[in-house]
């Protein structure tokens, strides 16, 4: 074979790949979620109170406009003449992507236009660690940190920060469960089966994961 036809075949087959990765999410649409609600719920001294971590779910899925409420709390856009979000990012390197292991699938939240869009086909939960209860969550939160985004940020620092930025995150996450009568807990999990399992670049790195459901 000579250059010419190895680099033809070699083009056919990074095709065929990404087609085959498109179409496992090709069988999900995209879920676009209600205008989420941004008045009421308990007030916030006794949703500190309220705050726990609770590891026995109910196999149920969450109603769409929960589902919709508990993202904008996390990470959504508060601000829309700026874009910024209901959690502080350092320096604004934005760096944390959110994404949610849902029964049928895997989904990138974006906070703008706010929706899931589909990643991959297929129950991810079970790979997200925990044990056999807390993977019966409705669904799975997995931070995500992008380092191409962290140019601002001394390569030294860069594990902090996207660690702090997660952690913001995972407390509105809490805080807004604590209000709604949601379950939820943060948990460790194998970062490198799941990272192949999601398809992530070598500049993302998994830093957390949160499982979110009704109680038991």
């Amino acid at each position: 074979m000579n250059l010419h036809r190895l680099r033809i075949s070699c083009s056919i087959a990074v095709l065929l790949v990404a087609g085959l990765t498109v179409a496992g999410a090709a069988d999900l649409p995209a879920i676009a979620l209600p205008a989420p609600n941004q008045t009421g719920g308990k007030p916030l001294l006794e949703v500190l109170k309220a705050r726990q971590s609770l590891r026995e779910f109910s196999p149920r899925s969450l109603p769409l406009q929960a589902m919709s409420d508990l993202l904008w709390a996390g990470f959504g856009i508060n601000r829309p003449e700026s874009d910024h979000r209901t959690a502080p990012s350092t320096m604004n390197m934005q760096e944390i992507d959110l994404y949610v292991a849902l029964a049928d699938g895997l989904y990138l939240y974006a906070a703008k236009p706010h929706e899931l869009r589909p990643v991959l086909a297929g129950d991810l939960r079970p790979k997200t660690g925990g044990n056999a209860a807390i993977q019966k969550a409705a669904a799975v939160l997995i931070f995500v940190a992008d380092y191409s985004r962290m140019a601002k940020a001394k390569p030294a620092d860069r594990d902090f920060y996207a660690a702090i930025d997660a952690g913001f995150i995972v407390q509105n996450v809490y805080l807004y469960c604590a209000s709604a009568g949601l379950a939820t807990v943060v948990h460790e999990l194998d970062r490198p089966p799941l990272a192949r399992a999601m398809e992530l670049r070598p500049e993302q790195k998994i830093i957390i994961a949160q499982s979110v459901g009704a109680p038991k």
